[in-house]
């Protein structure tokens, strides 16, 4: 199949944050991955990111949603709500319903339309004490594909996303090399030919001494839980009067 407009929605995780293009120094990501392994097939194919890390539900499908459907895609992404899970007042139900709505509009569209469940927390601890919400999240997410004919990308299922190498700095977000999997897996999901494989294992890794494991701790603990925490107390967020990286379909680079 060959798609002409791919335009994806989402916050940091589709935006690209983890992922630095060292030639550029901004990020890149899977959806950009994918638009280049699209644009191989046809480099017609014209691509927008309206994705803005620290968004939630609400804000994606209020900023995002209209925006996308006028510029009349016919492949598009969505990836939502992580950000609203990671607070206590989350309730899986409530945003499945929304997103169920927002999933149904792009479907509506006449696009094919990826989904996507959030990815395994457990090497993690911080993070993974959302795991529950998030299992339940990603059952709501399988059903709401099933439901509307999306393509699900089952992230959760992914286990070499599960080794902290495909993790950035920060431990939430995935780097190159997750990105890179990403991507492999989202064009396995569309049938597009590639020629890696995100089931690749990793190779063995030698055991990291307990004294240097505390000191990463420690300073992943000053870089980004703290000043992670000190922007929920205030009411900030990294996206803050961040535009999208992409706002209008252009050709692939």
């Amino acid at each position: 199949m060959s798609w002409s407009t791919f335009v994806a929605l989402g916050d940091s995780f589709t935006e690209g944050v983890g992922d630095v293009d060292p030639s550029t120094g901004t990020e890149r990501g899977w959806a950009d991955r994918v638009a280049e392994h699209l644009a191989r097939l046809d480099p017609a194919l014209r691509y927008a990111n309206l994705a803005v890390r620290g968004q939630l539900l609400d804000q994606i499908v209020g900023h995002q949603l209209d925006p996308a459907i006028a510029m009349h895609p016919d492949l598009v992404s969505i990836c939502a709500a992580g950000n609203d899970l990671l607070r206590p007042s989350a309730r899986p139900a409530d945003l499945a319903a929304r997103l169920d709505a927002a999933v149904a509009r792009l479907c509506d569209s006449g696009a094919d339309v990826l989904v996507f469940t959030g990815f395994d927390t457990r090497s993690t601890p911080v993070v993974d004490l959302v795991g529950r919400r998030l299992a339940t999240m990603n059952e709501h997410i399988r059903e709401i594909a099933a439901r509307r004919g999306a393509r699900l990308v089952d992230l959760w299922t992914m286990d070499t996303l599960a080794d902290p190498r495909a993790r950035a700095d920060d431990r939430l977000h995935l780097n190159a090399e997750g990105h890179r999997r990403v991507a492999v897996r989202v064009c396995e999901v569309l049938g597009v030919p590639v020629d890696e494989d995100w089931r690749d294992p990793w190779p063995p890794l030698a055991p990291t001494p307990w004294v240097r494991r505390r000191e990463e701790d420690l300073r992943w603990v000053r870089g980004h839980l703290v000043p992670w925490v000190s922007r929920r107390l205030q009411g900030r967020s990294t996206g803050d009067g961040r535009p999208p990286k992409r706002p209008e379909p252009a050709p692939v680079r």
